[in-house]
């Protein structure tokens, strides 16, 4: 059995994934088909690829992630199907794929990218507007009734990557960015867990406010209490207990975060 992930920015009110899963089930019926997520940000590339390189690694070995976040559909920008280790992707080449792609080359996985460029393998008279309909799930659903990856159209080497979002070691410590906002308001940083190593008790400092030391779990503050911990991700996340940090602090992606520490040099 195969199976396959969706993740998208359509929401669900006007039934596109629903529609992608009709053409999936129609080439495979034999599939089975997981929603990672389709309340992406519109036209929010970053953030569809950072929900995706949290979620695909807690599937089962081959299966095919489709990633739809395509402000450029109907542009020069190509529809892309690759290999990556033990997994497939299929979406469109606009770096949505640049952190499991960095991720796949820093850890010297296998790799393959194929432009689909083979009409036989999408639906009859693809619309400019919707290739997650008429390229992505028909190509995507091909892979899994077992077209070869290859046979989808012919392999490139220089799959869109965007510029990475690292943090700045600063002489006190750290200097990044929040890159994410949860459903709870929680606020996720690019500074990692490893990144703190060394520096001993931290403070932050994000939105004119100072966060005191890290806690490991909400409980150990009481509610309203701002707070700073490691989260799901080993990166650093700032939260409000039993509330909402992006309400409260009043910043969402891209507001800048700073981490020193008692033991900095």
């Amino acid at each position: 059995m195969s199976f396959l992930t969706l993740l998208t920015d359509f929401g669900l009110q006007d039934g596109y994934p629903g529609i992608m899963k009709g053409v999936i089930y129609s080439i495979a019926p034999g599939c089975r088909i997981a929603d990672i997520t389709h309340s992406i940000s519109p036209q929010n590339i970053r953030e569809g690829g950072l929900a995706l390189s949290r979620a695909y690694r807690y599937f089962p070995d081959s299966t095919i992630h489709i990633a739809v976040v395509d402000p450029g559909v109907g542009t020069a920008r190509r529809p892309l199907a690759m290999q990556l280790g033990r997994y497939f992707f299929v979406g469109p080449d606009n770096g949505l794929f640049t952190d499991v792609i960095l991720e796949a080359r820093q850890n010297g996985w296998e790799t393959c990218f194929i432009h689909l460029n083979r009409p036989q393998y999408w639906l009859p008279n693809p619309s400019r507007v919707f290739h997650g309909r008429d390229i992505f799930a028909p190509a995507a659903a091909h892979l899994a009734a077992g077209v070869g990856l290859k046979e989808l159209g012919d392999e490139i080497h220089d799959p869109a990557l965007l510029p990475p979002l690292l943090p700045q070691q600063t002489a006190a410590g750290w200097k990044g960015y929040v890159v994410a906002v949860d459903h709870f308001g929680n606020l996720s940083t690019n500074i990692l867990e490893n990144h703190l190593a060394g520096l001993g008790r931290v403070r932050v400092q994000v939105a004119g406010r100072v966060i005191e030391g890290l806690v490991k779990t909400f409980g150990e503050r009481p509610s309203g209490e701002l707070v700073a911990l490691i989260g799901t991700d080993h990166d650093l996340s700032i939260s409000i207990v039993n509330g909402d940090a992006r309400a409260v602090l009043g910043v969402g992606v891209g507001a800048e975060v700073t981490v020193s520490g008692d033991a900095a040099a």
